[in-house]
């Protein structure tokens, strides 16, 4: 009835597989794009991966042009806007700066119907985001979705003073109370209509949102993007969602090994990780303000550890705040209250800058 649980460690050693490039991206047909290039961690790694720079990159189209992408930041390479031709075939080639060549299998450049709609509703005590849309053409059927999510929050205090290097105090001029919080791209969501009559996507459940999610605490906004895929790009990306979100019970899929369409020609047997597409992006914005749910629903702050702010007596205020990592707050009758920074700064959660489209 019952049993010892021990951990398990994975040895890393002679065995451990080397760096593998990864390639990150896709053919954008109506746009630009962007191709990211990095090496593969191992398990234990805390670092963030290593960026393959100065590599030289194009996007060749079958027996025609090239159009050239340039580096912006390490690893990072950026075209120019693109309009590729529907009934032609494209692919990515590239060389690494150790000069090793590699290319994409070619495939079609697909354009992606629009968003029909993207709405929200409640479900018991979460809210979930829906999306819709169709093709009058039946060329779509396989579709895939990611979602940047960004929201609202404030810090658990608020400062109204500003510590001098040398130990006086001002009235703060930028407010780090307000702030914004974005969680970037990184959702795998993918729907076929193959066994439909007609090449159509009618409520399909996005993302959920806990009634006490932080994100719901003031506004909220998400911006879906939806993709086209093949259906060879459409298996690799259910492949990857079953690696990554259906392992953990006796009955999910055993994992299984990720085959992309990125290939070495300097050296056929070096496996190299990623997928890369050609298609265009459709985007539809939603917002969720808080006076549109629920009254009863209570959302968390994020900082529910955080104590009482702390009085500092006068005669000790020229030398409690000679680190950020203390901050003072606001006068009173004994002194200067005062909290850590991690408490009062929203800006290590976010940016107090507002966004262009926030609303």
């Amino acid at each position: 009835m019952s049993g010892c649980i021990e951990s398990f460690e994975p040895k890393e050693g002679s065995t451990t597989p080397p760096s593998l490039l990864v390639v990150d991206g896709f053919l954008n047909s109506q746009g630009v794009t962007t191709i990211k290039l990095t090496r593969s961690l191992g398990l234990k790694a805390k670092t963030a991966p290593a960026a393959e720079a100065k590599a030289k990159l194009f996007v060749e189209e079958e027996n025609g042009l090239r159009y050239t992408l340039f580096e912006t930041t390490a690893g990072t390479y950026n075209s120019a806007r693109l309009s590729l031709n529907p009934a032609k075939r494209y692919r990515l080639h590239f060389t690494t700066a150790n000069n090793r060549a590699y290319a994409t299998d070619y495939t079609r450049a697909k354009i992606t119907p629009a968003v029909d709609e993207v709405h929200w509703l409640v479900e018991g005590d979460r809210v979930v985001v829906q999306v819709s849309a169709h093709d009058e053409t039946n060329q779509t059927q396989y579709y895939r979705w990611d979602a940047e999510e960004t929201w609202e929050f404030t810090s658990a205090y608020r400062s109204k003073l500003e510590a001098l290097p040398g130990g006086g105090l001002i009235p703060r001029e930028v407010s780090i109370y307000r702030c914004w919080g974005t969680q970037p791209g990184g959702l795998i969501k993918t729907f076929t209509t193959t066994k439909l009559s007609q090449d159509v996507v009618a409520d399909f459940p996005l993302l959920t949102l806990a009634s006490s999610s932080v994100k719901l605490r003031y506004k909220y906004s998400v911006l879906v993007k939806q993709y086209a895929q093949t259906v060879e790009e459409f298996a690799y990306w259910e492949a990857l969602r079953k690696n990554t979100e259906n392992i953990g019970t006796l009955f999910d899929p055993l994992p299984s090994q990720l085959t992309g369409n990125v290939h070495c020609l300097t050296d056929p047997s070096e496996q190299v990780l990623g997928y890369i597409g050609a298609y265009s992006v459709q985007e539809q914005r939603l917002f969720i303000s808080r006076d549109q749910l629920p009254a009863s629903w209570k959302s968390d702050t994020g900082y529910e550890t955080c104590a009482k702010p702390d009085t500092i007596p006068k005669a000790y205020v020229h030398v409690s705040f000679l680190t950020p990592d203390y901050l003072p707050l606001e006068d009173v009758d004994k002194g200067v209250t005062a909290q850590y920074a991690k408490c009062v700064d929203c800006r290590l959660r976010g940016t107090n800058i507002q966004p262009s489209f926030w609303k």
